[in-house]
C-alpha cells in the first residue's frame, strides 16, 4: 500500500502580498518588471552575484563544473515570504552569502515565469512548464544539481540559516555518494535544542497499530520529530499552543514517532515494523514531518518544511475537509481560505 502513495507535498505555495493578486500574478508574471518603473508585488532583488544565466541548464553545469562549482537552482515566487526570509536572513549573512557564491552558481527560476528554459534533457520550455516538470510546490524550493544533471539534494521550503548551511556543506563535498542528507544532518547539524520530545493530549496513546486506525472515522496523521529539533521545539512551544491549531487538529488521530527510534508498532499491513524504518520508508529528511493518510493507507499529503502557525492551520484544515480532492492547487485553497478569514475580519499574518 504504501508503494502506491499519491505524494502532493505541501510546500510554500504563499500567496502574494496582496490575496487578491493571487490568480492574477499566475497568469501575469512572466517578468519581474511589470513596466519600466514598476515591479510585481512582493518582489525582491536577488543578490548581485546570482548567475546572469541563459537558462541553458545543461550549458550551466558544463560552465560550473569548469569552474569547480556546481549548479543551484532556486525556485522562487514574487510575495513569498519565506523567499524573502532566505534571501535576507540567510544569504543577507556574509558567511552564508561567501560560501554559498563559492562552491555554487546560483540560477533563478520563477515558478510562474515565461522565459525560455532548455532543460536538462536539452528540451526547450518555460520558467513555469520547467516548475511542473521538477513537481515543485514549495517556494522557496532549491534543487541542487551534480556534475552529470542528476539531483544531490532537493530543499523543499525554507531552511533556516544553519540548517541551510549544513545543506550547502553537504552539497559542497559530494556527500550524496556517501550517505543521505537525512544522516549528515543528523550527525553535523548544531543548535541548542530542548533534547527531548514534548507531549501533547492529542498524541494517541501507544501501542500504535496503523491499520486498525486506518477504520476510524478520522483521517491519520503520523508526524514525525526528533530529540535534539529546534523545529520541533518551535512547533509545541507556539503552533500547538494556539487555539485554531488545536481545533484543526482535533480533527485527526495523531500518531507521533520519533525517526531515529526503535520502537516498534504495527505499519498499514499490520506488519511489526520500527519508527526508524518507517521514516525511512517514507523518505522523511525532515523533522518535524507531517505525513497524512487516507482510509486505505495511501499518503495524500506531507509537510516537510519549516512552517509558521497560519500555513499549519491550513495544511491541516485542507487534508481533514477533504479538500485535496477537488481542489489539487493548495496555493488557490490556502488564497480563498486567507480571503474568506479577512472578510470575517480575522487578519491573517503568514509569518506570525
Amino acid at each position: 500500500m504504501l508503494k502506491n502513495t499519491r505524494y502532493l507535498h505541501f510546500g510554500l505555495f504563499f500567496i502574494l502580498a496582496a490575496f487578491s493578486c493571487a490568480l492574477v500574478a499566475e497568469q501575469a508574471a512572466t517578468s519581474t518588471a511589470l513596466q519600466s518603473d514598476m515591479v510585481n508585488p512582493g518582489y525582491q532583488d536577488k543578490p548581485a552575484w546570482f548567475k546572469e544565466s541563459f537558462l541553458d541548464l545543461r550549458e550551466d553545469i558544463q560552465e560550473a563544473t569548469k569552474n569547480k562549482k556546481r549548479v543551484l537552482l532556486y525556485f522562487y515566487q514574487d510575495g513569498c515570504p519565506y523567499c524573502a526570509k532566505l534571501l535576507q536572513d540567510n544569504l543577507g549573512q556574509k558567511k552564508l552569502a561567501d560560501k554559498t557564491k563559492k562552491y555554487f552558481d546560483v540560477i533563478a527560476i520563477n515558478m510562474w515565469g515565461d522565459k525560455e528554459v532548455t532543460d536538462l534533457s536539452g528540451k526547450l520550455t518555460t520558467e513555469k512548464k520547467f516548475t511542473e516538470q521538477m513537481k515543485v510546490m514549495y517556494t522557496p524550493t532549491l534543487v541542487f544539481l551534480t556534475e552529470n544533471g542528476q539531483v544531490a539534494l532537493r530543499v523543499n521550503g525554507y531552511y533556516a540559516p544553519y540548517k541551510y548551511e549544513t545543506a550547502l556543506d553537504y552539497v559542497r563535498g559530494h556527500n550524496e555518494k556517501k550517505l543521505t542528507f537525512r544522516n549528515y544532518a543528523r550527525k553535523f547539524l548544531k543548535k541548542a535544542t530542548a533534547g527531548k520530545l514534548h507531549d501533547e493530549k492529542f498524541i494517541l496513546k501507544k501501542p500504535y497499530n496503523l491499520q486498525k486506525l486506518l477504520k476510524s472515522n478520522k483521517p491519520l496523521l503520523v508526524l514525525f520529530e526528533q530529540k535534539k529539533c529546534h523545529e520541533c521545539d518551535e512547533l509545541h512551544n507556539d503552533i500547538f499552543k494556539r487555539k485554531e491549531t488545536l481545533k484543526q487538529i482535533k480533527r485527526f488521530n495523531v500518531v507521533r514517532l520519533d525517526m531515529w527510534s526503535n520502537e516498534k508498532l504495527q505499519d498499514f499491513k499490520n506488519k511489526t515494523v520500527t519508527a526508524k524504518a518507517l521514516a525511512k520508508k517514507l523518505n522523511i529528511t525532515h523533522s518535524p514531518s507531517f505525513v497524512f493518510f487516507d482510509n486505505v493507507g495511501d499518503e495524500v499529503f506531507r509537510i516537510d518544511a519549516y512552517l509558521k502557525s497560519f500555513h499549519t492551520q491550513s495544511v491541516l484544515d485542507y487534508v481533514a475537509s477533504k479538500a485535496y480532492k477537488t481542489q489539487p492547487n493548495f496555493q488557490r485553497y490556502i488564497s480563498k481560505r486567507a480571503d474568506k478569514l479577512e472578510a470575517q475580519g480575522v487578519h491573517v499574518n503568514l509569518m506570525d
